[in-house]
């Protein structure tokens, strides 16, 4: 298996200024998944789904050349499930509901193939389950993770644990700063990287990304767009679009 992607394959209801759409498909492994899909095609997912997930979604996916063997089915149980609302600028927003359902039964067991993956993205979930894969993985060449302020304000210790553990961390600028302690992004990569991670990936929306290694830093603009509908999944789609392409070329 070329890439493998642990995160959430759930549902969505986003509230905008501009529009609302209920019980959307959503979750970090399905964004990522289908945005690292246009690099690579050799790829599986690893998440845990209720029976109401559209099986029209998973045939999409598997259009895309994902495998979804390490995806599973609890019969009789609801998929996780996500509601926000975005404020006027589109880069805060406020959680109305979470209901984890059957995420709480998530223990994930690799497969063979799945174990000798090349390349690992761990998206935003419990570190407890981000170790207990690393735990099953053989030798991947590149190891990516993502996480948010929640496992930093429940979980530091196990967070920086997996962080440790880990070549590229990828957050936005809220969560470098808070992980740190650090207000200046450039004292917080450093900080950062003297966790364990030898790159840091500083998400930044509609201004773009940082690139953080050693002493150098690289900056990489954002297309403008003359429209925003709904920016959930963004930064998941950056993330599927920057391994996919890294696994693709083996440029690293």
């Amino acid at each position: 298996m070329k890439l493998v992607t642990v995160g959430t394959v759930a549902f969505d209801n986003i509230e905008t200024p501009f529009g609302r759409a209920d019980k959307v498909v959503g979750g970090a492994a399905t964004y990522i998944s289908l945005a690292a899909s246009y690099f690579v095609r050799q790829q599986g997912v690893v998440s845990i789904v209720g029976d109401d997930f559209p099986q029209g979604m998973m045939h999409r996916m598997r259009d895309r050349g994902i495998d979804l063997d390490g995806v599973e089915m609890v019969q009789g149980k609801e998929s996780f499930f996500w509601s926000g609302k975005y404020h006027y600028d589109m880069n805060s927003r406020d959680t109305l509901e979470t209901r984890l359902n059957v995420l709480l039964d998530l223990d994930p067991k690799l497969n063979d193939t799945y174990r000798g993956t090349e390349y690992l993205m761990l998206g935003n979930l419990d570190p407890v389950i981000q170790a207990k894969v690393l735990d099953q993985v053989e030798s991947p060449a590149l190891v990516v993770m993502d996480t948010m302020n929640f496992w930093m304000d429940h979980a530091m210790d196990k967070l920086k644990e997996v962080i440790a553990r880990v070549d590229i961390l990828a957050i936005n600028d809220s969560e470098a700063r808070q992980l740190s302690g650090e207000h200046s992004l450039v004292k917080a990569a450093h900080v950062i990287m003297a966790m364990g991670p030898q790159y840091l990936v500083v998400k930044k929306g509609e201004h773009g990304a940082l690139l953080f290694h050693k002493n150098r830093v690289f900056f990489a603009p954002a297309l403008p767009l003359d429209e925003v509908i709904d920016p959930t999944g963004a930064g998941d789609t950056f993330a599927g679009g920057f391994i996919g392409y890294l696994a693709r070329s083996g440029d690293h």
